[in-house]
């Protein structure tokens, strides 16, 4: 598997590649090496047939701190495209969460700060450790938010829960996280990452064709009418009866037993 600047990865037989975010010196905050390198991983995760379900998560104490503000943000210039660049790569890296098409697994083992917010928020599904935190931060800096934090958050928590997340730049602790729909589990601290593989490896035995039309619904699913969704739902719907997976499931129904799902 290619090595990238600061990540960690390792994939299980089941199919289950932890991309570990892997500046613990700086609680995994984020520069542009950090940004184009889980950019270029989750883009080979994508491709890669044998990985079912992604997992992002911090080394050490934190998830990830934000941006790197120990030196003044790398903004490229170097050429038109780059001056142009309507994303930069805080954007690119949110981008590119979304765009895979496998599950992706949050699991927030520590603070997740600023960007880091961000990519916890971009991701499908957020586990925290019973200590970490959530918080946008930027007021504390004067700052407005960036990596997809105002267009994610709302849609977790509603407008005004995000509002208040958002202009005091408070922490949200993993209890409220849960009770407010931020976190789809909370598991202590100690065992944390066993829980989230454990977790992250149930959901790898699903059918990767549902899986990823299902992420392809969600997607609009709160940006367009009615009409729309109902339309798209059943063009994939049809797909996923044309697949050996559902004749498969129904073949593991008859026969009282757990299917098992190729992805074809």
């Amino acid at each position: 598997m290619s090595d990238y600047p600061h990540l960690h990865l390792a994939t299980t037989p089941a199919g289950v590649r932890t991309i570990t975010l892997d500046r613990a010196e700086k609680l995994n905050a984020v520069n542009s090496a950090l940004a184009t390198a889980l950019a270029d991983a989750l883009d080979d995760a994508a491709r890669d047939d044998a990985v079912r379900v992604v997992v992002i998560t911090g080394a050490g104490r934190a998830f990830c701190a934000g941006l790197d503000i120990s030196a003044p943000p790398e903004i490229p210039t170097a050429t038109l495209a780059e001056r142009l660049d309507p994303y930069a790569w805080v954007g690119q890296w949110v981008q590119h969460v979304v765009a895979c098409e496998k599950p992706v697994i949050a699991a927030v083992n520590g603070p997740a700060a600023g960007a880091g917010f961000g990519l916890a928020l971009a991701c499908d599904i957020r586990l925290m450790a019973a200590s970490a935190t959530m918080t946008a931060g930027y007021v504390r800096r004067g700052l407005s938010p960036d990596a997809g934090v105002s267009y994610f958050l709302p849609r977790h928590v509603g407008l005004s829960r995000a509002a208040d997340i958002l202009l005091t730049g408070r922490d949200v602790d993993a209890t409220e996280a849960e009770r407010i729909g931020l976190a789809s589990v909370v598991a202590p601290d100690e065992g944390f990452a066993a829980a989230a593989s454990s977790y992250a490896s149930r959901l790898a035995a699903g059918a990767p064709v549902a899986h990823a039309l299902t992420k392809r619904l969600l997607l609009h699913a709160l940006d367009q009418p009615l009409d729309a969704q109902l339309r798209e739902e059943l063009v994939h719907i049809k797909y996923c009866f044309t697949t050996g997976d559902v004749r498969e499931a129904m073949t593991a129904f008859r026969e009282k037993r757990r299917p098992t799902f190729q992805g074809k």
